[in-house]
């Protein structure tokens, strides 16, 4: 598969013409962010948290209507009766519940960290976040990192013609082959767009999710 500046660039516009250049924020929010990374406060942690849990297994469209209703509750009411009758999940609920309730420890311990692995480790660990989502969350609040799922690594598979790799394709375990065939991917997009790997992951993510790119 070919990816060059053409090709990337033509994506992104297509998404921003048709409406779907946004995560739980817009492309260009996004990109700034990364560009220019500050420290967010306690409740935008926490918001952003609460977006990537709600995110996996669901619609953009979905998980953005639920975190708008959670959100708007969490901040007069963290009982669990009330939030399940918005959010059905028992295990999500919970931990959104945890994450809000102790979100400026969270976000501290977040932020006395150094180094992007330590970080990504540290969110890993947080309630419902795991090695995936961990990567997703990071780069929402702002580290230049890729979120490595199932659409991720199938594209990086693609970009680097081993079919051989496609068996090891999995969005619970990520192979280290996989890995590098996607960091290879990112490394000649960033050479090609000058664009940090983070905005280039959530683009290139958001045409995979709708089916933009052909053969993935």
């Amino acid at each position: 598969m070919r990816l060059d500046k053409k090709f990337f660039f033509d994506l992104e516009r297509r998404l921003k013409d048709t409406g779907l250049d946004s995560d739980a924020e817009s492309f260009d929010a996004i990109k700034k962010k990364i560009q220019s990374p500050g420290k967010t406060g306690a409740d935008d942690f926490a918001k952003q948290a609460v977006y990537v849990i709600l995110a996996g297994g669901f619609s953009q469209k979905t998980a953005k209507a639920v975190h708008q209703k959670i959100m708007e509750h969490v901040q007069h009411d963290t009982s669990f009766d009330s939030l399940i009758k918005i959010f059905n999940n028992r295990n999500k609920i919970n931990a959104i519940i945890k994450i809000w309730e102790n979100r400026h420890h969270y976000c501290d311990g977040y932020y006395n960290l150094s180094d992007i692995e330590s970080k990504l480790s540290y969110l890993s660990n947080l309630p419902h976040i795991g090695k995936i989502t961990a990567h997703h969350l990071a780069r929402n609040l702002g580290e230049n990192v890729v979120k490595y799922d199932i659409w991720i690594q199938r594209l990086g598979v693609a970009f680097s013609g081993a079919d051989e790799l496609r068996p090891k394709i999995d969005n619970k375990n990520l192979a280290p082959e996989i890995k590098k065939a996607c960091d290879d991917m990112f490394a000649h997009l960033e050479h090609e767009t000058g664009l940090p790997r983070g905005y280039i992951d959530v683009v290139l993510w958001k045409a995979c999710q709708n089916h933009m790119i052909d053969g993935v």
